[in-house]
């Protein structure tokens, strides 16, 4: 692995048809039984693959083995009602069918763990492995039973904590909370999700990730983010909290998007995951595209704490696109990476 500008993906990649329904978030299953089981780790390993082919450093399960980013996790907790659902606001911009909280929470057994550790057994390059933030957790469900936000999200983080350490264990080298809603809640931010995010990931020795984007490449993301105006300045919020807290990275989007580069200043000493990759168009970018996005960037973080990236998750998108937009991060990565070493010899 190179140790300037190592590259990986924020979170999903899609899955291969015969597994689900492509370019669909929410995709149901085509198998069922061991025949999932088997189609899940078949795929595991096509993106493992993949990933490597295409110049990928930090491998990442493209979320194959899940439905959805959250909610696959909130199945297997105890306390959580599936059979009733409620529509809820989520984000505050698009109503979804979700689950609701019935009881006290609890997370009876692992979760991911096992997922992991095969995913382990396929590299020896460095795996991270993504979890759902408790605030966005706190988000996508209907609560009937603790009456508060921030006492629910404790009690995610705690579950978090669990799974986190016992992927850890397994061998994950950093693990990733998904934390939109901090783009969104922001007095909630912080009051108390700042604080449970650090719950989530105590005592923790894996390098620890935050990842706060606009969303995938939907239209119900489109069109709220076609109100933000000419600079999206909702990092602005969470960012000096971040700063000062226990995370190690914050990931954050910024190819096609309208977020001023200058925001990264406010996270000056953590390591930047910067998304140099645009989710929400099929157009692929080139690497000089990549590599200037990067290259802007390396005036508010040094070179040895950014990591290229992509904005969001890709499921959504076909999946050649998703895997030329892998190359070309990798291929921008080295274009900057060469300027930079040159530079010092």
């Amino acid at each position: 692995m190179p140790s300037l500008l190592p590259t990986a993906i924020v979170g999903s990649l899609p899955k291969p048809s015969w597994l689900a329904e492509p370019e669909q978030l929410w995709s149901p299953w085509k198998l069922e039984g061991e025949a999932l089981v088997e189609g899940k780790q078949d795929a595991l390993r096509a993106v493992v693959q993949e990933q490597q082919r295409r110049g990928i450093d930090v491998l990442a399960d493209g979320e194959q083995t899940r439905q959805h980013f959250v909610t696959t996790f909130i199945e297997h907790l105890s306390g959580v009602d599936f059979e009733h659902r409620e529509t809820v606001r989520i984000r505050d911009r698009y109503d979804a069918s979700v689950p609701t909280v019935v009881g006290d929470v609890r997370r009876d057994h692992p979760v991911f763990v096992e997922d992991a550790a095969f995913l382990r057994s396929l590299t020896d390059r460095p795996i991270k492995w993504a979890l759902p933030g408790p605030l966005t957790m706190v988000d996508t469900l209907a609560d009937r039973h603790y009456g508060s936000r921030e006492k629910l999200a404790r009690e995610f983080a705690t579950i978090l904590n669990q799974e986190a350490r016992e992927l850890e264990a397994a061998g994950v080298d950093v693990i990733q909370f998904d934390e939109p809603a901090f783009n969104v809640f922001h007095d909630e931010v912080r009051a108390w999700g700042v604080e449970t995010l650090e719950r989530a990931a105590e005592g923790l020795r894996a390098e620890t990730v935050v990842h706060i984007c606009y969303g995938y490449g939907i239209k119900a993301n489109n069109d709220w983010k076609a109100t933000l105006g000419a600079e999206w300045r909702q990092y602005e919020q969470s960012f000096p909290l971040l700063q000062q807290s226990s995370i190690d990275t914050v990931s954050l989007e910024s190819q096609h998007s309208h977020v001023p580069v200058d925001l990264i200043e406010l996270i000056r000493g953590k390591n930047v995951m910067l998304g140099a990759i645009d989710v929400a168009s099929e157009q692929v970018e080139t690497p000089e595209e990549v590599a200037d996005v990067l290259r802007k960037a390396l005036a508010f973080v040094d070179a040895d704490k950014l990591i290229p990236s992509t904005n969001c998750g890709m499921a959504p998108l076909p999946r050649d696109v998703a895997q030329q937009k892998l190359s070309a991060l990798a291929a921008g990565a080295g274009l900057l990476r060469e300027q930079l070493e040159g530079a010092k010899a």
